[in-house]
């Protein structure tokens, strides 16, 4: 029996908290089917989800509470363990609880998500939100960073940030002020508080190895 190849599929939880269009703009350059949906029973036809998201912490676990979402991603992303990058808001909702609203977030990351506090220095040019460009170090080696170098750089836009309890699910750290951790992952949870579809080169090379990570899977 000839082998048939089922092409990779990536979904996009639209939740209502975030631009979708820029993230479906850029995996429109892939050779992979994608959608934008928030039905649980279509989403469940992915491969692989992408959790984007801008605004309020406690808004974001509401929507997806009123959605039906937390159920379903939960049975994807911890008991079937398929893959899930989380961006900005996305990763922050990983985390456990968060001082934004001061809610439970979906707990797949040990740690809290806190307000960014940086230390008092006159005529300091830092402010609160972090709000620009800005680099990573520290980079995990990972396939989701292939490619990627410690001077490149990518568009940030946030207050908060994810305190990691684990060392070892920080994949990259920023600094602004404080050193903060700026992308994870742990087994199949990635998550970047940057946007890649903001970030141009950069951005485009971390989509990509997400869309690319796993081989598309085979039926017999």
């Amino acid at each position: 029996m000839p082998i048939k190849k089922q092409a990779m599929i990536i979904g996009i939880v639209d939740y209502g908290m975030g631009n979708l269009r820029s993230i479906e703009n850029k995996l429109a350059y892939f050779d992979k089917k994608f959608f934008c949906s928030s039905d649980p029973e279509q989403l469940n036809t992915a491969d692989k989800l992408i959790l984007p998201g801008v605004g309020h912490f406690a808004r974001g676990m509401q929507n997806l509470k009123n959605k039906g979402l937390i159920p379903f991603l939960e049975d994807f992303v911890i008991h079937n363990k398929k893959p899930v990058l989380g961006i900005c808001l996305g990763m922050q909702l990983f985390s456990e609880y968060s001082e934004e609203g001061h809610v439970e977030g979906l707990g797949w990351i040990s740690g809290n998500t806190k307000k960014i506090i940086l230390p008092y220095r006159e005529n300091r040019p830092c402010k609160v939100p972090h709000m620009g460009w800005n680099t990573l170090q520290n980079i995990k080696s990972s396939p989701l960073f292939e490619g990627i170098e410690p001077g490149d750089s990518f568009y940030f836009v946030h207050s908060y940030h994810v305190c990691c309890d684990e060392s070892r699910d920080i994949a990259g750290v920023t600094e602004y002020g404080i050193k903060f951790c700026s992308a994870v992952e742990k087994d199949n949870i990635l998550g970047l508080q940057f946007h890649p579809e903001k970030s141009y080169d950069s951005g485009f090379k971390l989509i990509k190895n997400f869309v690319n990570q796993q081989k598309e899977k085979v039926y017999l």
